[in-house]
């Protein structure tokens, strides 16, 4: 069974010095994978003042049942944030994120993703994005770059525009039910279990393809 992540980021809150850890664990991961996008330099971080276009965009995919908005994965959004030398905007994908009827959420989720990224670059075409979700947020954001045909949707949503793609600096998953084990992007305690949806050969090409050797994280925990 995948860690519950978000448990482990709330646990961690209530404790000052092990926040200090989570945050630079999150801003190490994130920054090496964006190019140095959002440099960890705590004392020299810049509010967004929310008007104009921040240098880097945040969008992110709560997990499932989660109530919209955000979800935990907001928190590390919002440390993110806080820590990063640049300006960092955060948004959130809007989708049901149930269970029930998961094939529908999903497509949904991959849908809106897709126009939220594509309006981001449209109207800030200078600034560096960043996917990031959890449970089936991660399934939602890795799937913007491959399409979702591996949840078996009564109609597969395709991925991204390559125009929007290249735009996308760097992607971050916890728990990703459509995880396969052993790839260049793959991160965690679980190195033999596929999740649930598991990606075809074309969709691993997808990845490939992007940069997400380079560019992508995804952990998964047994």
């Amino acid at each position: 069974m995948l860690t519950r992540f978000g448990a482990y980021l709330a646990a961690t809150a209530a404790e000052g010095g092990r926040r200090r850890v989570v945050t630079r664990f999150a801003v190490t991961s994130i920054t090496g994978l964006a190019l140095a996008a959002l440099g960890p330099t705590v004392a020299s971080a810049t509010v967004f003042s929310g008007s104009g276009c921040a240098q880097v965009n945040i969008i992110v995919a709560r997990a499932s049942t989660e109530a919209q908005g955000q979800g935990i994965t907001g928190n590390l959004a919002t440390q993110v944030q806080n820590a990063s030398a640049q300006t960092v905007s955060t948004e959130a994908v809007v989708y049901p994120a149930t269970l029930n009827n998961y094939a529908s959420s999903e497509s949904q989720g991959v849908t809106n993703a897709k126009q939220e990224l594509a309006s981001a670059v449209s109207s800030c075409p200078g600034q560096k994005q960043v996917l990031m979700g959890y449970s089936q947020g991660a399934n939602v954001v890795l799937d913007v770059v491959t399409g979702n045909a591996e949840v078996r949707p009564s109609t597969v949503v395709g991925p991204a525009p390559a125009a929007s793609l290249s735009h996308v600096a760097a992607i971050v998953g916890f728990g990703d039910p459509g995880n396969i084990v052993k790839q260049a992007w793959d991160l965690g305690t679980d190195t033999s279990t596929n999740g649930i949806f598991p990606r075809s050969s074309a969709q691993l090409h997808a990845l490939t393809n992007f940069g997400a050797a380079a560019s992508t994280r995804s952990w998964c925990d047994t």
